[in-house]
């Protein structure tokens, strides 16, 4: 199976536009204009979808991208992230936007293992990592339901130590077709 260069092609094409300074009109600070934070999944449909339909841009919010849109572990690096973002960039609201039809929603954690044993990871490994109590079946599970995935992300988020209780945090699921966008839970009812 032959690989696409993907490399060659984007440095080519950054190339120009650097020399065209074609990122003038992107210039922002590092600090968001609108003081939010948005986690949200990583799929491909919602690139550009999402900010446009929240009518976002370049420096408006801070966005971080996972599979899933989920807060995993009270001390992951979505987690991380939002911290950083209230205390070093001043965000006053988090939005964590799951979507429809989200493919960590279906997956098949047993054929994922298959697949990694069938690109050479060697079934001892997963065997050793098992011994050593990871349990990698339940870590790359996703979830069963995007209203229920976001509304524990959002409590997750909320009842962290180290988030202020002052700051807002939005659950919102998004049609990834349309953009229409459904709340789960409105962070000002809970300040």
């Amino acid at each position: 199976m032959e690989i696409k260069n993907n490399l060659e092609e984007i440095l080519k094409f950054n190339k120009e536009f650097v020399e065209k300074k074609e990122y003038e009109k992107y210039n922002t600070t590092k600090y968001p204009d609108k003081k939010i934070a948005i986690l949200s999944c990583m799929d491909t449909r919602l690139t550009e979808l999402l900010p446009k339909a929240l009518d976002l841009k370049n420096g408006d919010a801070k966005i971080i991208k996972n599979a899933g849109g989920t807060v995993i572990h009270p001390f992951g690096s979505a987690m991380r992230s939002l911290l950083i973002c209230v205390y070093e960039f001043d965000v006053k609201e988090i939005f964590i936007i799951g979507h429809y039809d989200c493919g960590v929603s279906s997956m098949d954690t047993d054929k994922m293992i298959k697949k990694m044993i069938e690109k050479g990871i060697d079934v001892q490994t997963l065997d050793t990592l098992s011994r050593a109590g990871i349990k990698v079946k339940k870590w790359l599970h996703g979830f069963d339901c995007v209203e229920e995935s976001v509304r524990e992300s959002v409590t997750k988020v909320k009842n962290h130590p180290l988030m202020p209780s002052n700051v807002a945090i939005h659950g919102l699921i998004m049609d990834p077709l349309t953009g229409r966008l459904d709340v789960a839970v409105n962070g000002f009812e809970h300040i």
